[in-house]
């Protein structure tokens, strides 16, 4: 064998034998999760529940940096360029890894290449929700009336590119239905105006619309993900309705920078995981509307890919772009 040779085989010898000391110790001082979003949302929420019980395993601080901005992209961009030593992770969401790459012209970040997967950790559903003096029961009737009155049917969201108004747009567009979209500045504000009957529907995050679907004071049609919310176990979801192919949620997991040992990133995903099997931590998550979930990191790439993909072909369908 070659010296040049038996020199590279040595050097890569090394690195997996720093690799794997690296994860042993690790970690020997505090984490950061950086949350791209504002203190007491869903993100920031998670990312403190899974920083907690890793500071109670590991002895090390974890500490939740809010740096929110550019629907999730100014703090996205941040952790992409921080140091890969396994010191500062990212708790994405839906947005920022699977709808922003295709949403926004330019980003200061590569969803795929800048970042390296460690674990998805809940799913939140969305909920078709009508007014209820409108004239329908189920989706199909709302299919059949939209299509009777095409561009007379109004349907909210907290704001262009949320999963809340790309959502409906793939339901339009399996659907052949035409509804016309009404950007808020928050799902308060669309709430308030499915129930007061200014606009026709939504399909929003099912947490905000929960108590007032209980209260009858707004229809549930169907949840959106491929699997019934156990919140609502006796709403259908989209595809059991009669759409099929229709799989829809607001996702939420962590990821590193690209860089950062294997090891390292095996040893997060593992407690990760632990984690979300805790019975506290799951009673916690239900009362957000939150699915626990928890992969291996390939699991994880795996589906920021395929959804990246896909609401690609949502986004260009409904000539949706931003800046």
């Amino acid at each position: 064998m070659a010296v040049s040779a038996i020199k590279l085989n040595l050097a890569a010898a090394l690195v997996l034998v720093a690799g794997s000391v690296a994860a042993q110790n690790y970690p020997v001082r505090p984490i950061r999760i950086i949350v791209a979003y504002t203190p007491a949302g869903t993100t920031d929420i998670l990312a403190r529940v899974i920083g907690q019980k890793m500071t109670e395993t590991w002895g090390q601080p974890v500490i939740v940096d809010n740096r929110p901005g550019a629907n999730g992209n100014i703090g996205t961009e941040y952790a992409a360029k921080a140091a890969a030593d396994g010191y500062t992770l990212l708790m994405t969401t839906a947005g920022v890894h699977g709808i922003n790459p295709s949403l926004y012209r330019k980003l200061g970040f590569d969803a795929v290449r800048d970042f390296a997967p460690v674990s998805l950790v809940a799913a939140v559903p969305n909920v078709l929700v009508v007014n209820t003096a409108l004239p329908v029961k189920d989706v199909k009737e709302l299919i059949a009336y939209a299509k009777a009155n095409p561009g007379k049917l109004s349907y909210g969201s907290p704001g262009v590119g949320s999963t809340a108004h790309l959502s409906m747009e793939l339901f339009k567009s399996l659907t052949g239905t035409n509804l016309v979209h009404v950007p808020y500045k928050g799902s308060a504000g669309v709430l308030s105006d499915v129930m007061g009957g200014q606009i026709a529907a939504t399909m929003d995050n099912l947490p905000a619309y929960l108590p007032q679907i209980k209260a009858a004071k707004i229809r549930a049609l169907a949840v959106t993900p491929a699997q019934r919310s156990p919140a609502l176990p006796d709403v259908p979801t989209v595809a059991e309705a009669g759409v099929r192919g229709y799989s829809s949620s607001a996702w939420f997991g962590l990821v590193t920078p690209a860089a950062v040992p294997g090891d390292v990133i095996r040893k997060v995903s593992t407690e990760t995981v632990r984690i979300l099997r805790l019975p506290d931590v799951s009673a916690r998550l239900s009362e957000l509307g939150a699915e626990p979930i928890g992969s291996t990191p390939e699991e994880f790439g795996a589906h920021i890919k395929a959804e990246i993909a896909k609401w690609a072909r949502v986004i260009k369908e409904a000539q949706v772009e931003l800046q």
